[in-house]
């Protein structure tokens, strides 16, 4: 069963409280602390892109610079820079936006969402999160030849490389395959070797294509994301550290060391993730700045003032 992790206490009283599963791995990638469900398969949903991306880099994608490899990788807000690196991708290798067949959206960032509605801007697939992904994956099917059209579906080339790196990266059984918010195919993965294939990307050999991953990451956590997103925020406060948000409260991340952690959020609510992620962060050794600490314990409000905490349940980590 799940356990109790994240509670929002609001003058004084326990209001909610958010349950999951969590995992830590030592160095030698066997679990220090495991709560809750953490040989289960979930869905990693956005927590398996830079997985993808490693698939990219091995069938010949060769990104410009550590931030295209990044927005490949990347669950982004939209804002005007992560679509211009999508917009340079796709016609670096000779696409139009309307290649792309991740759906239709609007920045997810509020003043990019705002200048876009206030400019009469469409919905469009570029703005999509996932559209960095997309972009790379069209111009891995151009540089092998393959089909462009239907790349999201699981019997293409891509597709199945796909499926082959994630499966060895992660040790993963092969079992039945779900589809993502994005319309790809996604595997079913254990929190444990979620976290594995984090502790690979992060400890890998510098040519490698895990750790180029890994590395453009790091070099780029607002690429990856967003203005004040979970994913930059930790690793601004923690440097060295590679991780990855994904949809419905799922988070991975692995330090240099290889030490490394996957948790899902089992109601999926955002707010959760970073009290919960920092206080994981601790529990691995890291020294908390007060970056941390203002991350760790966001404040709950009441007629504008701070009256409660949303924070990881003290004595559990």
């Amino acid at each position: 069963m799940s356990v109790e992790l994240v509670e929002v206490v609001r003058s004084g009283f326990r209001e909610c409280v958010h349950r999951g599963s969590a995992v830590i791995l030592g160095r030698d990638g066997e679990p220090t602390l495991a709560l809750g469900e953490v040989h289960v398969p979930i869905f990693p949903r956005s927590t398996n892109k830079p997985l993808q991306a490693i698939t990219l880099l091995r069938n010949g994608f060769e990104p410009l610079d550590d931030a295209e490899l990044a927005i490949a990788t990347a669950s982004h807000y939209g804002e005007q820079d992560h679509v211009a690196l999508v917009r340079r991708l796709l016609e670096r290798f000779g696409f139009g936006e309307k290649a792309l067949e991740c759906p239709p959206d609007l920045p997810s960032d509020e003043r990019a969402r705002a200048a876009a509605l206030a400019g009469s801007v469409a919905p469009s697939p570029v703005y999509m999160n996932c559209s960095g992904k997309h972009a790379a994956m069209l111009a891995t099917c151009a540089v092998n030849g393959w089909p462009t059209e239907g790349y999201l579906d699981e019997a293409h080339p891509l597709q199945q490389s796909v499926i082959a790196t994630i499966t060895e990266l992660t040790g993963e059984p092969e079992t039945d395959l779900g589809i993502d918010g994005c319309g790809l195919p996604i595997i079913p993965v254990s929190l444990v070797n979620l976290a594995r294939a984090f502790a690979t990307m992060a400890t890998a050999d510098p040519a490698a294509p895990e750790r180029r991953v890994a590395d453009a990451i790091r070099a780029h956590p607002r690429v990856i994301s967003g203005t004040n997103a979970p994913d930059l925020l930790t690793m601004q406060a923690t440097p060295g550290l590679v991780c990855k948000i994904g949809a419905d409260g799922v988070h991975a991340g692995a330090l240099p060391d290889g030490t490394a952690f996957a948790y899902k959020i089992d109601d999926g609510h955002d707010r959760a993730r970073i009290p919960l992620t920092l206080a994981i962060l601790h529990r691995m050794g890291i020294d908390w700045t007060d970056a941390h600490t203002e991350l760790a314990a966001p404040a709950v409000l009441g007629g504008g003032a701070r009256v409660g905490v949303i924070r990881a349940i003290p004595g559990v980590l």
